[in-house]
Formats: structure tokens, C-alpha cells, sequence
């Protein structure tokens, strides 16, 4: 059996902030767009451009202010 979706926790500064669920087939640039388009996440970048974003592949997406 193999999983569709990966629920990554999204890392804000590191704190974990959220959870939100891709597919494992998806590409790192397309998961670091749906974060930074996420509700949750923009509440928390408070406007700003983060300064980098990490993500891991089936792992976590890290945020960095």
C-alpha cells in the first residue's frame, strides 16, 4: 500500500505552525508555493518575505523569517 498525500509540518522560525498535506509525487518548488500561499502561514509572515525556504522531501517544509 502507498500513500497519496504527506502531511508536512510547516516550521515557522522553528516552531512548528502547521500541518498541511501534499502529494508525495510533488515537486519541492510546488510545496513551497502552496505553504507561502497557505492562510496560516501568511497570518504568521505577518506580510514580510521570508528568507528562505527549506523544504525536505517527505520530511518538514521549514520557513525562515
Amino acid at each position: 500500500m502507498v500513500e497519496a498525500n504527506f502531511e508536512y509540518p510547516i516550521s515557522i522560525n522553528g516552531k512548528v505552525r502547521a500541518n498541511i498535506s501534499f502529494p508525495t509525487d510533488a515537486a519541492p518548488a510546488d510545496i513551497e508555493a502552496g505553504v507561502l500561499a497557505n492562510d496560516i502561514v501568511q497570518k504568521w509572515l505577518d506580510g514580510k518575505a521570508p528568507k528562505k525556504v527549506i523544504v525536505v522531501p517527505k520530511r518538514i517544509v521549514n520557513v525562515v523569517m
